[in-house]
Order: structure tokens, then sequence, then C-alpha cells
């Protein structure tokens, strides 16, 4: 039996095409796929990529999107990110679906200068950048480039579990399994790591316990583990470093 205290846990590895539609169709596909109970972090703006080419098209995109996948998800929680235009910005903001709903969002804030992303997205506000809590379980989402800023990782303090959604370049592939392997030990907590699957990203998402233990996608577009608070609280009380 499920509780709130004990999901199914899924990262997803897939390739970004220029088609949005068949992004949200292998998307879905892949959330049909996913245990009822899961918690899935998908990759970074997984709908259309960076699309610097068709911002309004993407951003337009999105809107339609979420409708799609907000009645696609039900008792599953789904994280990803996706371009997003407010006012004349646009930002690259995380959303969590649940039920039909969004439970959090949050943009960006730490924006990729060697992928050009400041010169096309609009920063979020790091105070912005905070857990929230799911059915009992507390979340925090770091996007990306976002994972090598300690004083981020010093947000996410307390999470349960963190999600990281990706777009992380294959030359910097060992920085990636290295940063999110040493999140999931120092805040002694599940990682679930989403990166894509295309010709210049590392491919490698995975999941990672509090641990250390580690499972990595090995060529599946979906890796599946669980959640357990009791491995959480067991970590924090055999190596008590003050986390609560």
């Amino acid at each position: 039996m499920t509780t709130s205290k004990n999901r199914s846990i899924v990262s997803l590895c897939f390739e970004t095409d220029g088609d949005f539609e068949k992004n949200l169709d292998r998307l879905i596909t892949l959330i049909d796929q996913s245990p009822e109970d899961a918690i899935i972090v998908a990759p970074e703006v997984a709908l259309s990529g960076f699309a610097y080419d068709r911002f309004d098209e993407a951003a337009a995109f999105t809107v339609a999107a979420l409708e799609k996948l907000r009645k696609c998800v039900p008792n599953r929680l789904l994280i990803f990110t996706a371009i997003t235009k407010e006012g004349n910005n646009f930002y690259n903001v995380a959303y969590a679906l649940h039920n039909d709903c969004i439970l959090h969002r949050q943009a960006k804030a730490k924006l990729f200068a060697l992928g050009a992303e400041h010169e096309h997205f609009t920063a979020g506000e790091e105070g912005a950048i905070t857990p929230f809590v799911f059915e009992g379980i507390t979340i925090g989402i770091l996007i990306c480039f976002e994972l090598r800023f300690k004083t981020l990782w010093q947000r996410m303090e307390g999470c349960d579990i963190i999600a990281i959604p990706a777009q992380w370049g294959k030359l910097r592939a060992d920085h990636f399994t290295t940063l999110t392997n040493a999140l999931a030990l120092m805040n002694q907590c599940y990682v679930i790591a989403s990166d894509a699957a295309n010709e210049d990203t590392s491919a490698m998402s995975g999941i990672i316990t509090p641990f250390g233990g580690e499972i990595r996608n090995s060529g599946a577009e979906l890796s599946t583990s669980h959640f357990e608070e009791r491995t959480v609280l067991s970590m924090r009380r055999y190596l008590n470093v003050g986390i609560e």
C-alpha cells in the first residue's frame, strides 16, 4: 500500500526533438509507463529544447501542454521545466504537477552564460528557490546550472528529495554525476536527476539515495526506484550532521 512517506521515484532520459508535439507525446507515454504513485522528474525544457529562435511559439505551447499534462498525471507528481512568458519576459520555469493542479513553480535563477541563456531568458529570483511539501515529503528543485552553486545547496537543506531537471553538456558529464552524488550525501536525501539524451548532453540521468547508492541511466528512457522516509531518517541518525 502506498503512503505519503513511501513512493516510487522515476528519472526520465529522452531526446528533445524540434517537434514540440512529439516531445509532449513522448513525455505523456513515459508518464503512463511510470508507477501510478511515482514522483517523476523530466529533463529541463523537455517540451521544446531551448528553441531560442522559436520562443513565442514555445511559450504558447507550454500553456497548452500544461493543460494536457495536468490531466494525465493523476496521483503522480511530475517535475519538469518549460519556457514560460510573463509580460514581455521569458523564463525557464520548473513546474510540479499533481492531480490537475500546479503545486509549485519556480523560475531558473542561475542562467548558463556559456549557453547564452542570459541573452534570452530573464533570471528568476534566487529567494524563490524554496522547498515545497508534497504529502509529507519535502522536495526541492535545482535547475541544471544551479547545481553548481553551494549557496543553493544550503537552501535545499532538510529536503527529503531534490529534483534536478537538466540539459547538461556531454563534455562535463563527470561533473553532473559527481555533483548529484555529492548533493545526496551532503544533504542526506534522495536526488532524482534527469538529463536529456541529446547528442550534446550527458544523458546521465540517475537516482541517488541518502547512503550514496546510485542508479544511472543505461540507455533506458525511464529509471525507477523507491523513496522511503525511513532511509532518510536512518542516514540522518547514523551520521548526525544537524539536518532535521
